[in-house]
């Protein structure tokens, strides 16, 4: 009775399995259709990763109530990082372009900033006026993210092609130093940095058992592991769907990395925006700003390792309008993150810059 129950319960996840199965049976058949049949698919497959992203993050989010901020935040960002590096690694296997890990990730940072928080501070400002949260947060999360953002992908357009290799090894490395410092900020002696005291009336408001956090953790760990492991499987599929679908269309080369990104961050902006709208704006500025930080510091270090390793370099040099949304991102962030407080026009100006965003790709900029 209780695997009964626990099947229905994730249903979504059986049926992530079921379609995958499907895809597999049916991959030459599907591409044998045409492009049209190929696209239906990939959308099928991308709707499907997202609902399983969904379950994967809610299991996360269970763990992360019962540690509370900032690990509880750091696995909700680690899982979506990882699907992300699961979904790149499968996709340039294939017949990717060069540009898409760089792509994903300025795409990522226009979601989760711009996308995320934006529309967070909006609804909640114009539900609660002035949303409190801790300053230290924002600020350390936009220096490190403009640290990361400048070595990985505006200093690699000086580097001479023939020495790539070379800085890419150093890349690698100096990811991971400054994520290895970032972590130990963030759980030890500076994690209040990443922390807000609330009210205990607000408090009050979110209780373990609106989460379900009396669920083992032991579950909550293997299903976000399955989980992942199906969406490996997924994104495998949707990859060459995509592909064949998209050749030869006219469709721009970043729509394929503003798909990866979505993925990723659809269960954040879920999460993000309950907790803006339950007036937790710290939750929502760890988890916008600590994916932001997680995609740039995690993702470029093993992708750098599979071009060292298959030696094909990525373009990981930013485009000149791609520089000057970051940019331009980082500095409002930098002024709008300042002083302890959101509100509705700070998210207003996010959000223009994120439709900004989507206005350029549609262009194909």
């Amino acid at each position: 009775m209780r695997i009964a129950s626990r099947f229905k319960e994730e249903k979504f996840l059986v049926a992530a399995l079921v379609v995958a199965a499907i895809a597999y049976l049916l991959e030459h058949a599907v591409i044998g259709m045409g492009r049209g049949v190929a696209l239906i698919a990939a959308v099928v497959l991308v709707g499907t990763i997202v609902l399983a992203s969904i379950r994967v993050a809610h299991h996360a989010e269970l763990l992360a109530v019962k540690v509370g901020d900032p690990y509880g935040t750091m696995i909700l960002t680690l899982s979506a990082v990882a699907v992300e590096v699961i979904i790149l690694a499968i996709m340039m296997g294939g017949e990717s372009s060069p540009t898409l890990v760089r792509d994903t990730i300025y795409s990522a940072l226009m979601l989760d900033i711009n996308g995320i928080l934006g529309l967070a501070a909006l609804l909640g400002g114009l539900k609660h006026g002035e949303q409190p949260y801790n300053d230290n947060s924002g600020k350390t999360y936009g220096v490190m993210i403009l640290t990361a953002m400048g070595i990985s992908m505006i200093v690699p357009e000086f580097v001479p092609s023939d020495k790539w290799h070379y800085y890419s090894a150093f890349t690698i490395v100096a990811m991971i130093a400054l994520y290895g410092l970032f972590l130990r900020m963030q759980v030890g002696q500076h994690s209040y940095f990443f922390s807000y005291s609330y009210p205990r009336s607000e408090r009050k408001k979110e209780t373990p058992d609106e989460h379900g956090a009396d669920e083992s953790t032991a579950i909550s760990i293997a299903t976000i592991l399955v989980g992942v492991v199906i969406i490996g499987l997924l994104a495998e599929f949707m990859a060459a769907f995509m592909t064949e679908g998209l050749r030869d269309s006219g469709a721009p080369i970043a729509v394929t990395a503003v798909v990866v990104a979505a993925i990723s961050a659809a269960p954040e902006i879920l999460t993000a925006l309950r907790a803006a709208l339950r007036n937790r704006m710290q939750a929502t500025v760890n988890i916008a700003m600590g994916a932001s930080l997680s995609t740039v510091i995690l993702t470029v270090p093993v992708m750098e390792a599979i071009a060292l390793y298959t030696g094909q370099p990525f373009i990981m040099a930013m485009t000149p309008v791609q520089t000057v949304m970051v940019a331009i991102t980082l500095i409002a962030a930098a002024i709008n993150l300042n002083d302890g407080e959101t509100n509705a026009i700070e998210g207003m100006t996010h959000f223009i810059l994120f439709a900004t965003f989507v206005m350029l790709t549609a262009l194909g900029l």
